[in-house]
């Protein structure tokens, strides 16, 4: 046996290359990244030549990992929960397909919004969709995770959700590894109709999806990761989920006074909530992320019982979970493990020393100096940190490729100038679709195309807009090419830059400036990697 120091990401990679994958497939998006990023690093040290390379988008991610399945091979999947929200159409659609190979959809949650949008709870798509899903609440239960997953999925024929949230993702501890398994053989699906979601067949695949549900449940009431443990005060039954069950212990030292069923495996286990609500007087349910669990037990249990949770303010509403939090519920009076000192002032984030976009915004806000009230919309990335001062440059950040949509949105409703800032490996990501739209209407907007040749926010990872390929793109989709422009965001030729953004503004129709110059971070790191080469 080997023991690892791994973080839970890596956890969840070295778990998969041990369960025998053939392909991990995602996009970049905290706190998910590291996962495909040590398969990268790692995979072919251990003598495993998995496919690996980022894909464009999560919707794209999916479909390729369902292929490999379809090819009757073990695939993981990764994205961050956003990222599912662009992965649905084929998520959904998965459930009534099935697969033939096993398939992992990992889903890392964050709560709090460290590093995201919002802090939207993945496993309700999980139930929504109907399938399995696991929620590991150590690193060495997300290893343990990743084979007894692909074995459940093979098992009942079903992708298999699992779902981690930040803490978890981005904290260490001791790893012991099994077995190495190898890849599964290629094996094409026997039933050719299966993957043909015609109604015809989507409606029996359907009605067999339904048919499959209390089989689903009955291997959630055995499971080894859905465990009662039995509790000498009964006037209090604890339901606590995935990493809450690690604060419970916590602030509990190790063992609580209460009956708890730890749940880690989806769906819900009736049969062990019923026991546990017969048993003590009240229920007070832990889980990291919004009240799912909460919410079903109204239903599920009788009504005369009082439960307790999130919806009824024994625990915040949102934000993560901690010891504190937990000790709180449970009536502890525990204090703040940590507070900040009055004395320190917060750091607001900021573009590193040297940045391109610094400059691009440089020469924006002089263009449109001559409009009043000009308002820029923006995307996910980087470039995102343009909302914060001194730059005050742009005036959205939604969701990923949504600048360039609103911005044409805008402009239907006259606005003018309708402006849109987006990165390169957004662009790739979901923003190709939306200058389509707006180079078949002819719209009136300016797309500034932020080409920095690299995925820079999530730590430089190589993305589909990489060595020029943007220009080709736009042009490729419609862009006029005397409306198309790649100019160098240094702030020594920002009136020159700013010129050729005036001459854009004025023009009634596409126009694209792709502002070119590679990431700070991402120059140094090549520097380096040359002279080590050399």
């Amino acid at each position: 046996m080997t023991k690892l120091l791994l973080l839970g990401d890596e956890a969840i990679a070295q778990g998969a290359l041990d369960a025998g994958i053939s392909g991990a497939y995602g996009y970049p998006g905290t706190p998910s990244t590291e996962i495909i990023t040590y398969i990268q690093e790692v995979g072919a040290d251990q003598g495993r030549k998995v496919h690996d390379i980022w894909s464009t988008n999560e919707k794209t991610a999916l479909e390729e990992g369902l292929g490999m399945s379809y090819a009757g091979k073990r695939a993981l999947v990764t994205m961050k929960h956003v990222g599912l929200n662009v992965a649905a159409d084929c998520f959904m659609n998965a459930a009534i397909t099935g697969v033939n190979g096993g398939l992992l959809i990992l889903v890392a949650d964050d709560p709090s919004m460290h590093s995201s949008q919002n802090e939207q709870d993945s496993r309700f798509f999980a139930k929504f969709a109907m399938i399995p899903l696991l929620e590991p609440h150590t690193q060495q239960e997300a290893y343990d995770m990743m084979r007894y997953g692909f074995e459940l999925s093979e098992a009942v024929k079903l992708p298999v959700m699992v779902r981690v949230t930040t803490r978890l993702c981005h904290s260490r501890a001791d790893v012991v590894r099994g077995e190495v398994l190898p890849e599964k053989p290629l094996s094409l699906s026997a039933d050719r109709a299966q993957f043909i979601l015609l109604p015809g067949n989507a409606r029996r695949n359907y009605a067999a999806l339904i048919a499959r549900q209390p089989a689903l449940v009955e291997r959630s009431e055995s499971s080894r990761y859905n465990e009662y443990i039995d509790g000498a005060d009964k006037r209090l039954g604890i339901l606590a989920t995935g990493i809450a069950v690690n604060y419970l212990r916590e602030v509990c030292d190790g063992e609580s006074p209460h009956p708890v069923l730890s749940l880690r495996q989806y769906p819900v286990p009736v049969g062990l909530i019923r026991r546990l609500f017969e048993e003590c007087d009240e229920i007070l349910v832990m889980e990291e992320g919004m009240p799912l669990l909460e919410e079903q037990l109204v239903g599920l249990l009788p009504p005369a019982k009082a439960i307790h949770g999130r919806l009824d303010g024994s625990l915040p509403r949102t934000g993560e979970l901690s010891p504190d939090v937990v000790g709180t519920a449970l009536g502890l009076g525990t204090e703040p493990a940590f507070t900040v000192p009055g004395v320190v002032a917060m750091r607001p984030p900021k573009l590193c020393t040297g940045c391109a976009h610094a400059g691009t915004y440089t020469f924006l806000k002089q263009a449109l100096a001559r409009y009043e009230d000009p308002r820029v919309l923006s995307d996910i990335g980087c470039y995102t940190l343009g909302a914060l001062s001194p730059y005050e440059a742009i005036d959205s950040c939604v969701d990923m490729g949504a600048s360039i949509t609103m911005a044409k949105g805008a402009s239907d409703a006259g606005v003018h100038p309708a402006i849109a800032v987006i990165g390169d490996s957004t662009f790739t990501h979901s923003g190709i679709t939306g200058l389509l739209d707006c180079v078949l209407e002819g719209s009136n907007v300016t797309i500034l195309i932020l080409d920095n040749d690299t995925t820079a926010m999530t730590g430089g990872q190589d993305s589909a807009g990489m060595s020029g390929r943007i220009d080709q793109i736009c042009l490729g989709l419609g862009v006029e090419p005397e409306h198309l422009h790649v100019i160098d965001p240094l702030p020594r030729l920002a009136d020159e830059n700013a010129e050729v953004l005036v001459r854009e503004l004025d023009y009634r129709g596409v126009s694209v400036v792709i502002c070119r110059r590679v990431c700070i971070q991402a120059m140094n790191k090549r520097k380096k990697e040359a002279k080590l080469q050399a």
